[in-house]
This record gives structure tokens, C-alpha cells and sequence, in this order.
């Protein structure tokens, strides 16, 4: 007997002797059209395309093993043992949206039997991947994933089911554009719909495998609970979860029973379950659970019970925490082995012609991996970072001033419909708040495909009034509430922009944010980085935050940490802080998601929503005009440019800023001035990109530059500036003022903790005295 240790080696040479020692079917040449077992459905000439879809993955599982034994592989987790999931994608259509487990190998390779012969190579993808080439078709070495455009493969590299959100919004495009627009309301009443360019066929469903391990994260969770909430809702959803339960999360194991338990108690989720070993079994419970989702269009979980062979990884040792016992159960259930018997007690093959086959495909495999092995790897940072973020300013800038100009000609009865009579440039100087609230009226008449969505902004309006009656201007197909959950609000973001749509959520205060953080920056910003571009989730999140604001919340609705957010890759971090800025940045991040897929943050000060004043009471200062259409060209904000304002003669001081800093950096440069200190306050507008030419042309101008930062002294923003100036060769007097390193009390206490006006005047004053 082979010692019971599922290492590469044992586990080719097992297979190989199971089939050498057993003798062949009593009803050989049995008709390829028969099925292999009464009522599965499967076909023996399907099984045996299956068998060799299992057989591929095996195989690059071995090869994935050697090449990292060899040092020229970077990836060994497998799917050796999850090999029934080829029933799973045999059920399914290759344009059905597909977003996959780590062990979907057999899966993958299933897939790509399904389109004409050679369209797509599953050896040559995956080992690609695995020796990390920059001709792998998807990620371009810049991971090992499963992913195919041809395939409709979506790329993830989740191993803790970051992707299960999206792929519920995902679900809720392909049902949105099933139904053909994307207006409610708009459309209805203007007799032009508003069409969403289907992706995915109309009767398409959305499949998301994960590890039974990950039924117990948050993101997961929050899936299913969404899922269910909207099924619960009458909100359709065609998706499919597919759990592979293999009992172990690395090494800890799932209590018995815990995940069927788990997976049969989610309300609104249909629960399907089959012996994910067996491929027969699989594929019919497959099937009705494909059936079942395409038909009624709502949401349904399939419970796969695999096995996990050669352990977790490469580097796993299994019989540190697994018993001789328990590795030998799971390998009498092989599932190659598996489909061999079915196969062969079937009459639809012979053992030894299996295991041609089986040699046949590993020669196939060996002769690729030594083709690849060697090729080109990504050999500079530039070829690494060419698909994160793609800027192209020209095209923003364009399609912003087509905009103003379809909303000033072709647009102009519907805008003034919309607005009901009230266009927003005629209403005389607008808060912040009303500012935004017109640009997102026009952005969502320039742009049909776009969405807003988010806790309260429907018929509330919002908890400050920014959303007030879009749902009125455009119905409740466009402008709705959602559960209270951030991960699903991001997540329905991410899923609905990959499917066409124009995501623009709420979050409702940044506070919240941060327990849904990797949505944005394991999922979101990663998105392109993954896919080299052929896949994108274009998103504008808007997010209430900052401090300042007076009488109420303390640290849980003035939240003043953006580290998280400039840390994020190829992330666009928008803060304005005045009324016109704020609507010529939102058509910006707004514009630049439609052109280049960008995922912008739109941080907006809460402090300053309802601020009118600047320097004296009743002054007005703080209230912008609305830009009328045909001079939104003219007033375009592109990405990463700051904003100067310039009192006296500007030569003394340079102020950097963002956010509440720049009203308190105005009112103490005016002063200044008047005493004769001639101030310019930069209001750097985009935290990431920083503005970097912006602020070394600023500083240089003075020699003296005060950075006031309303973020935390560590990791703040202010870090981010001054080391851009040091970076920059900047040699002049630098100080900065910045929030002490803690969390925000609640009521007066908070301004011992938070910069003040008081702060930013001494601090500028010392610098000039210097």
C-alpha cells in the first residue's frame, strides 16, 4: 500500500495503479449517446470530455509542483480533489458570467472545451500563470488567476470570498439589462429608454464558487444576507453560489454538519447539494440548480462535498494536523478515480485506454510547461503598473464638454423638465450641498446608465439632503435604498459596474467605510491591475466625512482618516470643498469612470454641506454659482490639478490644504494680507494623485510653506505632501499643523484634538517671522 500522504508523486502513481489493476467494464462499446448512470443525464461522450477536463487540471497540478521544486513556479495552490466542479461548468453556457474558486481548475479547462477547439488553450493559460509570464492572456503575470474574456471568466484572487459581493451585483446588471434600461422613470416619461448594451446573453446567470471555509467572513455573509434580502424584496437576482466543501479552511476544519447548516438556513438562497466527487451526481444536481436559477431568475447556493488532495499549498504539510487516516479517506475518493469507474463500469471505457488518455494529456502538459517556463517576465515597474489606471485627460475633458453641450441643446426641454423649471444656474449662489446635488441631477441625465444608490438617499433624500429628490427626477429603478451594509454597497457598486452600469453609491459617513475596505482595494482598484484592462468596474463612490461638524456624532460622523483610501492603488480621491468645485470635480470622477474605469472616492466635507459664509456673517463667501452646461468645458476640474487663490501679493507664504483647511486657510490668509503679508493657499482638491506639480510650483514660489492638515499627524496627508516636496529637491521653510493621534471625542472636547483657525494664524505667523 502507498503510504497515505497525498504528495504529487503518490498521487499520480496511485491513479496509475488503480487503473493497471482493474479489469475491464463486462459491457464494453457502449453507446457514447447512454448515460453513465440512469436519471444524471450525463452522457458517456460528455463524461469523457469531463474526464479529460478533470485530467487537465490534475495534471497542471503536478506540473504547478514541479516547476516550483524547480524554482521557476510561483503558484501551487491546486484543485486536486475539487476536479467535479467540470460538472459544474458543463451545466452551465461559457456566456454565463463566471467568477471562481482557486481550485477551479477542472472547472476552467471544461469551460474552454465548451467553445471551438483551440480558441482558448487552458494548459497554456494556466501555466502562464503559474511561471508568472507576461504573455499570460488575463493578468499578464502579474498573478495567477482564472480568467478569460472568451470564456466570461472574471478574474479574482480572493481566497476569503472578497468576490461574493460582486458577484451579487454583478447579478443584479445582467437581470437590469435583461430588462432592457436602465431610466425608470426617465424612461418611461421621455419615450426614449435609456438601453444598457447587454453583455451576457438575456437569460444569463451569474456563478461564484468559494471554499467552505469562507461561509464564516463577513464578505460572505454579507453576500448571501443581500442576496436573500433582495430575493426576499422581490428584487430578481439569477446567481448561482457554489460552495466546494472540502471540510478544511488550511487547517482548521468546518464542524460537521456547520456549512449545510449554514447554507440551508439563509433565507431567499434555494439549497442544492451533491457529492462533488462524484461527477454523475454533480452534474445532474448541477443541472436542476442551473435550471432552477435561469427559470426563476433568483438566487441559489449549490453544496459541493470535495475532498482536498496534496494538501493546502506547496509549502503545506498536512500530517501536522491530519492523520493517516483522515488523508487516506479522502483519497478513496479521488474524484478522477472517481469518473475513471464510471466510465469503465459504464462500458464507455476501457481502464487502459483511460490511462492513455491520462499519459497522453501529461505529456501535453510537460512539453508546455518547458515551452513556457522561460518566458519573458514583466521587466520593469512600468510594465507592471500600465493597466492600474489608465489616464487619459483629453478624452474626460471631451466627453465633459459633449455633455455640456447635449444638456444646452439636444437636452434642454428634458433638463428643464427634470429640474422642474428651476435649472440650478438660474437659482443664484448654491451651497456645497445643492451644488452637489445638481450635478448629480445632470450627471445622471448625461449619463442613462448610471445609478445611485446607497443607505437613505431614496426617499430621504439623504441624512443632509445632497440625494433630495433624484428618486422623484428619476425613479426608483436608478435611485434606491439599500440594506444597511457597506461590503454589499460596494460590492453591488463593483458587480453592477462590471456589467455596464455607472455605479455611483453612498456611503453615509466615512466612519462606516472601514469595515468594507476591501471591496475597494482587494476588488475594486485591483480589477483592471488583474484583468490588463479586459475587465473594469467603473464606480464613483461619494462618502460623507471629515470633521467639523458641530452638535453631533463624535468620532462616528466626523471621521477624519483617509490613509486607507490614499494607499489604495490607481484609487482617485476627490475632496472639494467649495460649491463649484465640488460639481466640476463630481462630472470629473464621474466622466473618467466611463472613459478609463476609473474608481473614485468623492469625499465630501460634511462641515461645509451648508456653509454660506466665509470671512463674516452674511457674507456669502462660501456659495458658488452653478456653471450653466455650455461652460462646463470651460470649467472643467481635471484629475490631480489643485486650486490657487492669492491675496496681496502672494510672495511670502504658501499654504497647502484640503478639505475644512482651505475655509480656515482663506480667512487666515485675508488677514495676513491685510497686515501686508502677501499669502497663497493651494487647495490641493485630489488627495490621490497628490498634485505634485501643483504644489512644487507653489512652494517654490514663497519658500515657505505651511501645510494644514485636518487628518491625524500620522499617516495624515500632510506626510504624503512634505515628502513630495523632499522628493521634489524643495529647500525652503516647511512646518505643518495636523490633528493629534486619536480618535474624535464627542462635543467641545473635539477642539483640543482637531486643528483650529487659531493653530493654522500662529503657525503661519511663526513661518513669516523666520
Amino acid at each position: 500500500m502507498l503510504c497515505s500522504v497525498s504528495t504529487s508523486h503518490d498521487l499520480d502513481e496511485r491513479f496509475r495503479s488503480a487503473l493497471t489493476a482493474w479489469p475491464a467494464s463486462t459491457t464494453p462499446n457502449a453507446d457514447p449517446h447512454a448515460t453513465v448512470r440512469s436519471d444524471s443525464g450525463l452522457t458517456g461522450a460528455l463524461a469523457r470530455e469531463l474526464f479529460d477536463a478533470q485530467v487537465t487540471s490534475r495534471h497542471l497540478d503536478l506540473a504547478a509542483r514541479r516547476l516550483r521544486a524547480e524554482g521557476a513556479g510561483f503558484y501551487t495552490i491546486g484543485s486536486a480533489g475539487h476536479e467535479g466542479n467540470a460538472g459544474v461548468a458543463a451545466a452551465l453556457r461559457p456566456t454565463d458570467p463566471a467568477l471562481l474558486h482557486y481550485r477551479s481548475g477542472a472547472f476552467y479547462a471544461a469551460r474552454a472545451q465548451q467553445l471551438a477547439e483551440g480558441k482558448v488553450d487552458p494548459i497554456r493559460d494556466v501555466l502562464r500563470g503559474i511561471v508568472a509570464s507576461a504573455a499570460e492572456p488575463i493578468a499578464g503575470g502579474r498573478h495567477k488567476v482564472f480568467g478569460s474574456t472568451d470564456l466570461n471568466v472574471i478574474p479574482t484572487t480572493s481566497t476569503i470570498a472578497s468576490h461574493l459581493p460582486r458577484a451579487v451585483g454583478l447579478a443584479f446588471a445582467v437581470e437590469r439589462s435583461r430588462q432592457g434600461i436602465s431610466a425608470g422613470r426617465h424612461a418611461a416619461d421621455t419615450g426614449q429608454p435609456a438601453v444598457v448594451p447587454p453583455t451576457w446573453p438575456r437569460d444569463a446567470v451569474v456563478v461564484c464558487s468559494f471554499g467552505d471555509a469562507s461561509v464564516n467572513h463577513a464578505s460572505a455573509t454579507a453576500a448571501f444576507n443581500t442576496a436573500g434580502w433582495a430575493d426576499f424584496t422581490g428584487l430578481r437576482l439569477p446567481l448561482l453560489f457554489v460552495c466546494e466543501d472540502n471540510g478544511l479552511g488550511i487547517s482548521v476544519r468546518s464542524p460537521a454538519g456547520w456549512v449545510a447548516t449554514t447554507l440551508k438556513s439563509r433565507p431567499g438562497l434555494r439549497y442544492f447539494h451533491a457529492d462533488g466527487c462524484d461527477l454523475a451526481d454533480t452534474y445532474a444536481v448541477a443541472r436542476s440548480a442551473v435550471s432552477w436559477v435561469r427559470r426563476h431568475r433568483r438566487p441559489a447556493v449549490l453544496h459541493l462535498r470535495t475532498v482536498r488532495l496534496m494538501g493546502h499549498a506547496g509549502a503545506d504539510a498536512e500530517l501536522a494536523y491530519r492523520s493517516n487516516a483522515e488523508i487516506e479517506h479522502d483519497l478513496a475518493l479521488d474524484p478522477l478515480l472517481r469518473t475513471a469507474h464510471l466510465l469503465v463500469d459504464s462500458g464507455h471505457a476501457a481502464p487502459l485506454e483511460l490511462l492513455s488518455r491520462y499519459d497522453e494529456i501529461g505529456w501535453r502538459v510537460q512539453q508546455t510547461a518547458a515551452a513556457v517556463r522561460d518566458e519573458p517576465k514583466l521587466a520593469s515597474a512600468a510594465e507592471v503598473v500600465a493597466p492600474l489606471a489608465p489616464r487619459r485627460p483629453l478624452r474626460v475633458a471631451k466627453l465633459i464638454a459633449r455633455a455640456g453641450e447635449r444638456a444646452a441643446g439636444a437636452m434642454l426641454a428634458e433638463r428643464d423638465r427634470v429640474f422642474g423649471g428651476r435649472l440650478p444656474e438660474r437659482a443664484g449662489p448654491l451651497t456645497l450641498a445643492q451644488s452637489i446635488n445638481a450635478a448629480l441631477t445632470d450627471l445622471m441625465l448625461a449619463h442613462p446608465q448610471s445609478l445611485v444608490f446607497g443607505e437613505d438617499v431614496a426617499r430621504k433624500g439623504g441624512v443632509y439632503g445632497v440625494t433630495k429628490s433624484l428618486r422623484d427626477r428619476f425613479g426608483p429603478a436608478r435611485v434606491f435604498d439599500t440594506l444597511l451594509d457597506e461590503t454589499s454597497i460596494l460590492g453591488l457598486g463593483l458587480g453592477a459596474g462590471l456589467g455596464g452600469l455607472l455605479p455611483i453609491p453612498e456611503i453615509q459617513y466615512l466612519a462606516y467605510l472601514h469595515n468594507a475596505e476591501d471591496q475597494l482595494r482587494g476588488e475594486a482598484a485591483s480589477m483592471r491591475f488583474f484583468s490588463q484592462g479586459a475587465y473594469r468596474n467603473p464606480m464613483v463612490v461619494r462618502v460623507a466625512g471629515l470633521a467639523y461638524q458641530k452638535g453631533f456624532g463624535g468620532h462616528f460622523h466626523n471621521d477624519h482618516s483617509v490613509a486607507v483610501l490614499r494607499d489604495i492603488p490607481g484609487l482617485v480621491l476627490a475632496v472639494p470643498s467649495r460649491a463649484d468645485d465640488a460639481a466640476a470635480m463630481l462630472r470629473s470622477c464621474v466622466a473618467a469612470a466611463e472613459v478609463d474605469g476609473t474608481v473614485s472616492v468623492f469625499l465630501e466635507p460634511i462641515a461645509l454641506y451648508h456653509t454660506r459664509d466665509l470671512h463674516q456673517e452674511g457674507d456669502g463667501g462660501w456659495l458658488s454659482p452653478y456653471a450653466a452646461p455650455d461652460r462646463w468645458g470651460d470649467t472643467h476640474v481635471p484629475v490631480g490639478r489643485a486650486r490657487s487663490h492669492s491675496f496681496g501679493a502672494g510672495d511670502r507664504l504658501t499654504i497647502l490644504t484640503f478639505g475644512n483647511g482651505v475655509r480656515m486657510s482663506l480667512r487666515v490668509a485675508h488677514r495676513l494680507a491685510e497686515a501686508g503679508d502677501g499669502v497663497r493657499v493651494l487647495d490641493l482638491r485630489w488627495l490621490a494623485p497628490l498634485p505634485l506639480a501643483d504644489i512644487v510650483r507653489e512652494a517654490g514660489a514663497t519658500g515657505r510653506v505651511l501645510v494644514v492638515d485636518e487628518t491625524r499627524r500620522s499617516g495624515g496627508v500632510g506626510e504624503g505632501v512634505l515628502a513630495a516636496l523632499v522628493d521634489a529637491g524643495y529647500v525652503g521653510l516647511a512646518r505643518r499643523v495636523a490633528a493629534v493621534d486619536t480618535f474624535l471625542p464627542l462635543g467641545p472636547a473635539t477642539e483640543h484634538v482637531l486643528v483650529g483657525e487659531d493653530a493654522v494664524e500662529r503657525a503661519a505667523r511663526a513661518l513669516l517671522d523666520a
